[in-house]
């Protein structure tokens, strides 16, 4: 299989790390503006194979995206950082340029590739390198709410002294502050979390204070380290894993909805099957009348991000 990673910076890096140690990825190439950086990163990769036991992956440098022919999966993290007076609206306006940018050299050189979708805002970006190329939905992933719901597992663990792999639940939605969790769909070791807690003799779990907790994370780790990179890498990863090997893994991420759950032409998080194909099915899920609402709210509140900065770039919606 072969990978390319879009942008050499603390995430793009963080993949081509979970990436290496996988071992089955024959080909990395790690494109970035800057060849220099580029370079000192991969230079700095491959003394790792004298160490590690995992097999040699090809790894290449390089600003050029000829070296992305026949690509399987391309991994978009460039993109601008928010800065301090910049409001989300205005990083959606840069980075959806540069997104459209990257997936049309892209769909030039490796037009069958699956698209992941890390730059903020992820959802929005997806939104428009969907609408204005030829990528089919199902291969422009949005990383989505992958990050958000490994929070809530580790938030959850912590709470009832667990490993987080014991924890099921999603948040959905849009990445981000303007998501949801489903109170139904949590569960701990098998167990409704309501009835393993009263078991286990431990206070309930508000979903409400649940959801401001996983809201927070992302906040206080940028607080302060001005990013955030391991979770979100890892993320990817998990991402990745499961369309190569054709896992058919239940993941929430982003693509476009084409009438799912009565939403169309939105970009939001919701339990997808990953297989060979990309995000091959969005699951159906009995979702109460309150949160079928808090859904269509939120596809509202994304489709009028859209419609904005469409307005500012003259891209496709």
């Amino acid at each position: 299989m072969k990978i390319g990673v879009i942008g050499a910076g603390a995430v793009g890096v963080g993949i081509c790390n979970y990436l290496l140690t996988m071992g089955s990825v024959s080909e990395l190439v790690l494109l970035d503006n800057n060849l220099k950086r580029a370079e000192g990163e991969v230079f700095d990769f491959r003394h790792t194979a004298a160490l590690t036991f995992s097999k040699n992956t090809h790894i290449v440098p390089t600003d050029d995206y000829m070296a992305l022919v026949q690509a399987d999966i391309v991994v978009i993290t460039a993109g601008a950082q928010i800065k301090q007076g910049q409001t989300r609206l205005d990083l959606a306006e840069v980075n959806s340029k540069i997104g459209v940018d990257i997936a049309k050299q892209i769909e030039k050189v490796a037009p069958n590739a699956i698209l992941i979708v890390v730059s903020n805002p992820c959802d929005i970006v997806a939104h428009f390198i969907t609408q204005n190329t030829s990528f089919v939905p199902s291969k422009v992933i949005s990383s989505g709410c992958v990050i958000d719901t490994a929070r809530l597992m580790t938030i959850v663990a912590n709470r009832v002294d667990l490993d987080p792999k014991n924890v099921f639940g999603y948040v959905l939605g849009e990445h981000g502050s303007n998501c949801f969790t489903p109170k139904s769909l949590i569960s701990i070791a098998g167990q409704p979390a309501d009835y393993y807690c009263d078991t286990q003799h431990i206070p309930r779990i508000d979903a409400d204070d649940l959801l401001e907790s996983v809201k927070q994370a992302g906040y206080e780790i940028f607080k302060r380290k001005q990013n955030t990179t391991h979770g979100i890498a890892a993320s990817v990863f998990r991402i990745i894993q499961a369309i190569s090997i054709n896992e058919r893994s239940v993941l929430p991420v982003a693509k476009l909805l084409q009438g799912e759950y009565g939403l169309d032409n939105v970009v939001l998080s919701l339990p997808m099957v990953i297989g060979r194909n990309g995000a091959e099915t969005v699951l159906k899920h009995p979702f109460t009348v309150d949160e079928l609402e808090t859904l269509n709210t939120i596809s509202l509140s994304i489709k009028q991000t859209v419609k904005q900065v469409a307005e500012k770039t003259q891209l496709t919606v």
